[in-house]
């Protein structure tokens, strides 16, 4: 594979040539897995028509118009995640330990607590989550001199928020009521848990990132580890301070996996079609 990748048309000469190197010889990996080998018949039918569609649009344009299609499914998701929402509160199933956790959660708070539990959870919010996501998008962005993380991120985040409109939208939940909440007092509707499934996301996709250059299989565990914790305990923090009922929490997890598996995908696909554009070039240059 050579080192200096074909020119791609939809970036600016030289602002992020040495970054674009870099990604052809360090995010094709994470440990010994090969993140441009499909195993599937689908999976490569789909590299393959991703890297025709490189050529037209470049490898980035690419990257984002999968990224938009692949929002569209996790909206769609969102709305049967909705159906499904109401077949399960119509059956008691999963909704029936809704008031027994809150009960539980309650029983765990104190003055202390309370306080601790509130700044915890609005790293998560709409204020927090947006300065994290821009300060990993600069310092990304910047360390690897290459707009691919500003472009995970920031999609990340927008799809994160229209399921959350989505959802809430299409369900309208009320949230627990306020005598059982920890002011201050929330009135949106309930479901899903916008602070869980933004946490899910942002967490997860800032991880992946960082992911494709640890080399160290204790870095890659640490970094799995610390991106789970943060999006269960956010989730667990909803339902402490009685924002959210615990399915609200359970749908922020799933949406917000379901939306995570689609980026990664998204940025595989990419990874894939400059890797063997790469190849061309080099094969090219070979027969010269």
């Amino acid at each position: 594979m050579a080192d200096d990748p074909e020119p791609d048309d939809t970036e600016a000469p030289g602002v992020t040539a040495a970054g674009d190197a870099e990604e052809l010889r360090h995010d094709q990996f994470i440990g010994p897995v090969d993140l441009t080998r499909w195993r599937s018949r689908p999976g490569r039918a789909l590299a393959g028509a991703v890297e025709s569609a490189s050529r037209n649009l470049g490898s980035r344009g690419t990257l984002i118009m999968t990224l938009v299609v692949g929002g569209a499914i996790a909206v769609a998701f969102s709305f049967l995640a909705s159906r499904v929402y109401d077949a399960i509160t119509e059956a008691e199933g999963v909704a029936g330990l809704d008031m027994p956790i809150l009960l539980a959660m309650m029983g765990l708070r104190s003055p202390v607590l309370d306080v601790i539990v509130t700044g915890y959870t609005d790293i998560a919010g709409p204020v927090g989550m947006p300065i994290l996501a821009v300060v990993a998008i600069l310092i990304l962005s910047l360390r690897r001199r290459s707009w691919t993380p500003a472009i995970l991120i920031a999609s990340a985040g927008i799809g994160s928020l229209l399921m959350t409109i989505a959802g809430k939208d299409l369900v309208g939940r009320v949230r627990p009521p306020l005598v059982d909440a920890v002011p201050p007092y929330e009135y949106s509707p309930s479901f899903p848990s916008g602070h869980t499934l933004n946490a899910v996301v942002i967490a997860g996709v800032v991880a992946y990132l960082l992911l494709l250059r640890r080399r160290s299989t204790r870095g890659r565990v640490t970094t799995v580890v610390v991106a789970a914790v943060f999006a269960l305990t956010i989730g667990l923090s909803r339902v402490f301070l009685g924002h959210h009922w615990f399915t609200d929490v359970l749908a922020g997890w799933v949406l917000g996996a379901a939306w995570l598996a689609l980026i990664i995908t998204a940025h595989r696909l990419y990874i894939t079609a400059r890797t063997a554009r790469a190849v061309r070039a080099g094969a090219a240059a070979v027969g010269e």
